[in-house]
C-alpha cells in the first residue's frame, strides 16, 4: 500500500516548485515510509510514497513504460489480487515484464485495454496514469472504495491525492467549510456523502468510478455499480459458492513478500479468515499464524450487555486461538492514551471520525506495525450479509432514515439553537437519493426491494465510513490491512442473494455461518454478532468530559461559537440518557464527547474557516 498524488497544470513550472511537491510528498510519509519518488513533465507532476510489500526491486514508482513510441507513467496505491491471471493474458498479447509487481501489471493492462482495464482488475486500489503524447490523465478507484482518491479541479488544472491533507498542503485549496460541509460534519458525520470531501471544492472519486482529465475537462463514469439480477442458485449451491468465494478471496490475499498477521476478535468474520489462513499455512508448511486482538484496561469490570454488544470477546478469542493453533497477541490500551490518540486519529482521517473507535484502532495498528507490515481483517461482512440489527428488526427496517443514525435530536442537542436549520432535510435528501438509485427487479417483493435499499445504504455510507477508518488508521501507522470480504465478486453475489437465503435459519449472516459450520467451532459459528470492542470503563468518560469542558471555555473559537454549552453539559451529567447511539452501534455519551474533542482539534489544526451564505 502507498500514498499517491498528482498535479496537472500547464501554467506551473514544477521543476521550480519542487519544494511544494516535496511538501505534498511529506504529508503522505506515513502511508509510504519505505520509498518516495516524483515524476515531472512540462504540465504534470506525479508523486509516490511506497510501503514495500511485493517485489521491492521492481516495484519502484512513479513507474514509466515506453510502448510503441508512447510513454506512460503510473502512480498506484493498492493490491491487485488477480495479478497472475492478468499478467498471463498480457504476456499472451506480447507484453513483457521486468518484475513481479502488480504496479507493472496495472500499467500494462491500461496500455493494452485503455479505461476498460478497470473492469478486469480485482483488488483494492487507486491509481493515476499519465500518457505524455496525448497529455491525458487517467484516474481510477476500486469498485468497493477501499482505497481513497480525493481531487480538486480548478480553472487551470487538477490536483489529486490519497489524502485531503496532501491537497491542502499544495496551497491551491483553502481549508474552507461551507454550509454543506457543516451539515456533513454535524448531521452526517462521521459518515460522508459519497464523493464529498467535506472541505469546499474537494471531492472524491466514488467507489467503482474512473475519470479522464484532458484539455481542461474532467469526465467521470462508473465502471461498476450494483445491478439487480435473478438469483438462480439453489440453497445448497449458494452455500457452496459463498464458501468458495470467501475462501478464494482470503487465499488470494495471503500473497505477500512480507509476513502476514490477522485481526482476531472471536467473531464470525475474523474467525473465518484466521481459520482459512491457518489451514492454508499448514498446507504450505509455513508454520503457525499470528493473531491480534484489542482490549482496554479493566474493561471486564464494567462491561454491560446491550442489543448491539451482547457479550465480551475474550472467551471466544481463546477458543479460536486453540482451534487455529495461532500465536496470539493481546493489545491492552489505557484510557489516557486512548483519549490522546483522538488527535492523531483526526489527523489520519483529515476529518472528525468515529471517536475512540478510530483512536483505538490507530493504537492497535501501531502496536501490530512493530512486528508486521501486512494484516487481514474481517470488515464489511455485516453490510453485505445482513449482520446488523437494523436488517432484522421490522420496526426499524422500513423507517425512512439511515438506520445507524436515526435520532437527530442528540445532534441538535450539542448545537446552538437555530444553527444549521436544514440539517435534518439535508440528511433525508441523501437518504432518499440513495434509495431512488437502488437497482431492483420488478419481481422483488416489498421486503426484497427494501433489503436491496438497505444493502445500498449500507454499502455507500456505513461501509464506506468503516473502510475510511480502516485505511486511514492503518496507513497512518504504516500497516497494510487487507479486507477479503470486499472482493467485488462477493459483493455482487450477496446483493442478489434472496433475503431468506442470506438470513439462513433467521440469523444475521446466516448463509455465511452455514457455509463455514464444518470448519469453525460451533460456539463461534453461531455466536450472536458483537461489534468492534469499545471501552466501558467510566474513567474514559471522565477524561473526555474534562477535556470537553476545557474546550467550551475557549475564547475566539470557531467551534465553540457553534456549540450549545448547556446541552453538552447535560450529556456529561446524564450520560445514560443517550439511549440511541450518535452513529452506528457504539457512539454514545463518551464517544460524543470524544467527537467534540476531534472537532476542536480539526478546526484548530487545519485552520478551518467557515463560509455561510
Amino acid at each position: 500500500m502507498c500514498g499517491i498524488a498528482g498535479w496537472f497544470d500547464t501554467s506551473i513550472d514544477f521543476e521550480k516548485n519542487r519544494d511544494v511537491l516535496n511538501k505534498i510528498s511529506k504529508t503522505m510519509e506515513r502511508r509510504g515510509p519505505d520509498e518516495n519518488g516524483i515524476y515531472i513533465t512540462n504540465d504534470v507532476a506525479l508523486i509516490h510514497r511506497r510501503l514495500v510489500v511485493i517485489d521491492k526491486e521492481n516495484g519502484t514508482q512513479p513507474m514509466t513504460v515506453l510502448h510503441k513510441d508512447k510513454k506512460y507513467t503510473i502512480v498506484y496505491n493498492g493490491e491487485l489480487y488477480n495479478t497472475d491471471d492478468i499478467r498471463s493474458k498480457l504476456i499472451g498479447k506480447g507484453f513483457k515484464f521486468r518484475g513481479r509487481s502488480d504496479t507493472e501489471v496495472v500499467l500494462k493492462s491500461y496500455i493494452c485495454w485503455g479505461k476498460e482495464c478497470a473492469k478486469k482488475l480485482n483488488g483494492i486500489f487507486a491509481f493515476a496514469i499519465y500518457e505524455i503524447n496525448s497529455r491525458e490523465l487517467f484516474l481510477c478507484r476500486d469498485r468497493i472504495g477501499v482505497k481513497p482518491l480525493f481531487y480538486h479541479k480548478y480553472k487551470n488544472g487538477l490536483i489529486f491525492a490519497s489524502e485531503i491533507k496532501s491537497i491542502l498542503s499544495s496551497g491551491i485549496v483553502k481549508p474552507v467549510v461551507d454550509e454543506n460541509g457543516l451539515y456533513e460534519i454535524f448531521f452526517m458525520g462521521p459518515a460522508r456523502t459519497p464523493g464529498c470531501g467535506v472541505f469546499k471544492n474537494i471531492e472524491e472519486l466514488k467507489p467503482g468510478e474512473l475519470a479522464v482529465y484532458k484539455n481542461g475537462k474532467l469526465e467521470k463514469e462508473f465502471y461498476f455499480q450494483l445491478k439487480a439480477k435473478e438469483h438462480t442458485d439453489s440453497l445448497n449451491d449458494t452455500i457452496e459458492k459463498t464458501r468458495f468465494l470467501l475462501t478464494d478471496s482470503i487465499k488470494k490475499q495471503l500473497v505477500s513478500d512480507m509476513p502476514l498477521c490477522f485481526f482476531l476478535s472471536g467473531g464470525l468474520d475474523s474467525s473465518i479468515i484466521s481459520k482459512v489462513a491457518a489451514m492454508y499455512s499448514r498446507e504450505k508448511n509455513k508454520g503457525r499464524i499470528h493473531t491480534y486482538s484489542v482490549e482496554y484496561e479493566d474493561n471486564g469490570k464494567y462491561f454491560q450487555k446491550s442489543l448491539f454488544q451482547p457479550n465480551r470477546d475474550d472467551e471466544y478469542i481463546k477458543m479460536m486461538v486453540k482451534d487455529t493453533h495461532s500465536i496470539h497477541h493481546e493489545v491492552v490500551l489505557d484510557h489516557e492514551s486512548l483519549a490522546d490518540a483522538l488527535l492523531e486519529a483526526t489527523d489520519a482521517r483529515d476529518l472528525p471520525g468515529m471517536a475512540d473507535i478510530d483512536s483505538s484502532l490507530l493504537l492497535f495498528c501501531k502496536k501490530i506495525k512493530q512486528d508486521y507490515t501486512v494484516s487481514l481483517s474481517g470488515e464489511c461482512a455485516d453490510e453485505l450479509f445482513g449482520g446488523y440489527p437494523w436488517y432484522h428488526n421490522k420496526s426499524i427496517l422500513f423507517e425512512q432514515c439511515f438506520p445507524w443514525s436515526k435520532d437527530q435530536s442528540i445532534r441538535r442537542k450539542i448545537l446552538k439553537k437555530g444553527l444549521l436549520p436544514k440539517g435534518e432535510d439535508y440528511v433525508y435528501e441523501r437518504y432518499q437519493q440513495t434509495c431512488k438509485k437502488t437497482d431492483k427487479l420488478k419481481s422483488d417483493s416489498e421486503v426484497s426491494a427494501r433489503m436491496r435499499e438497505m444493502f445500498v445504504l449500507n454499502f455507500y455510507y456505513f461501509m464506506q465510513c468503516l473502510l475510511d477508518r480502516k485505511d486511514r488508521m492503518s496507513m497512518y501507522s504504516g500497516l497494510e490491512v487487507r479486507v477479503p470480504f470486499c472482493d467485488y465478486r462477493i459483493v455482487e453475489y450477496a446483493y442478489n442473494m434472496p433475503w431468506e437465503i442470506k438470513a439462513y435459519d433467521g440469523r444475521e449472516k446466516g448463509i455465511v455461518r452455514k457455509a463455514f459450520e464444518d470448519i469453525l467451532p460451533e460456539e463461534i459459528c453461531w455466536r450472536k454478532k458483537s461489534p468492534y470492542p469499545k471501552t466501558h470503563n467510566p474513567v474514559y468518560m471522565n477524561i473526555v468530559s474534562n477535556r470537553v469542558m476545557n474546550i467550551l471555555n475557549k475564547k475566539d473559537s470557531v467551534l465553540t461559537e457553534m456549540l450549545d454549552k448547556e446541552g453538552i453539559k447535560d450529556i456529561i451529567q446524564h450520560p445514560d440518557d443517550i439511549t440511541v447511539p450518535w452513529y452506528g452501534q457504539l457512539m454514545r455519551a463518551p464517544q460524543i464527547m470524544a467527537y467534540i474533542i476531534e472537532l476542536d482539534h480539526w478546526f484548530t489544526k487545519y485552520n478551518v474557516s467557515v463560509e455561510l451564505q
